[in-house]
Order: structure tokens, then sequence, then C-alpha cells
């Protein structure tokens, strides 16, 4: 007697898009605008700067990085939906739109304190810090969705490093988010690839 064994079937858009998503180019991207953008503030800002910089350099440089970022992540999630079934296509969506919810909802709340405490220099600090709880909150919300713990831890991080950021003067929250912040990017652009290889 002679036993035939049957392969389980292949649905289409059943795979997570957890193995599908590459997320080492926008870590990357993410660590240079960190390190880069936030260094540059953290090396030129406060009582006693270490460098002269312009005042539009640390910008330019965290604009650059996030843009570059942004670009390979959206790249990223859109190969990944290829194939994918209804409930992730939806999924992905409601996340794309959680970043416009996200820095609206930053927007004003930063301006509305900097307005009603008329306190205008609480921009130059709460936007940085702002920006990666919110990102970090975002990638929370990612990483349980596509059940990937790397990208939740990082959200995580994020999220916490970039609060309790806020307990120092200047320039200190900018060598944290540079240090902390994008040192966490390197760390996880590295683990993502072996992530990616245990797939």
């Amino acid at each position: 007697m002679s036993t035939v064994t049957i392969a389980a079937p292949v649905v289409a858009g059943t795979a997570s898009t957890d193995d599908r998503v590459d997320n080492r180019i926008p870590y990357a991207s993410f660590a240079v605008a960190y390190l880069l953008g936030h260094g540059a503030a953290a090396i030129s800002s406060g009582a006693d700067p270490l460098v002269a910089l312009p005042g539009w350099l640390p910008m330019t440089l965290l604009a650059a990085g996030i843009v570059a970022g942004s670009v390979a992540a959206t790249v990223a999630a859109t190969r990944a939906q290829r194939g994918a079934g209804r409930a992730e296509l939806l999924s992905g969506k409601l996340l794309g739109i959680a970043w416009v919810t996200g820095f609206t909802g930053l927007f004003f709340v930063i301006t509305g304190l900097a307005t009603t405490l008329d306190m205008p220099e609480l921009h130059t600090i709460l936007w940085p810090s702002g920006s990666a709880f919110v990102v970090g909150l975002i990638y929370l919300a990612e990483g349980a969705a596509r059940r990937n713990v790397l990208h939740y831890a990082l959200g995580s991080w994020l999220a916490v490093v970039s609060t309790a950021a806020l307990f120092l003067s200047t320039p200190g929250p900018y060598w944290i988010l540079a240090l902390a912040g994008g040192g966490a990017y390197v760390l996880a652009a590295v683990l993502e690839s072996r992530r990616l290889a245990g797939h």
C-alpha cells in the first residue's frame, strides 16, 4: 500500500507582507538622516556649540534623508502589496493614511502649544522629538499588522527614546535622536538582512 502526500493548496495573497517587505534601504536612509541631521543640530546648537553651522544645514540634511527613506519605504511597501489579498491591501492603505493623520495631529499639537503658551521656541525641540514619536507609534502599528517583530521593536524604541529626550536641555535631545535614534536604525538595517535571510 502506498501513501500519497497532498500538499496544502497555495492561495494567492495569503503570504504575509512580513515576508516581502525589505526595509534595509529605508532603515539605512533614516539612519543617515538621524545621524547627519540631528547630529549637525547637536554640534551646532545650545549655549556653547561645538561648531558654527548655518541654521538651515541640519534641517536640510535631516529632510534629505527622510525624503529618501520615505520614498524607499513607499516603494518597498508597494512591492510587498503585489498579489496581496483584499484584507492586506486595506491594511496597507490604512497604515498609509495613518502617516498623514499622525503628522497632521502633531502639527496641531505643536502649533497649538506654541501659540497658546506664546513660546515659538517650542517648535525647535518638539518637531524633532514629536516626529520620532509619531514614527515610532506608526512603526508599532505596522509591525503588529505585518507581524514584523523587528519593526515593532524599532517603533517601541523610537517612541520611548524620543519622548525621554525631552527631559534634556538643548542640545541633549538632538544627541539622543542622533545617537540612540540613528544607531537604532543602523542596527535595524543589519538585523533586517538577517530577518530576510531567515525567510
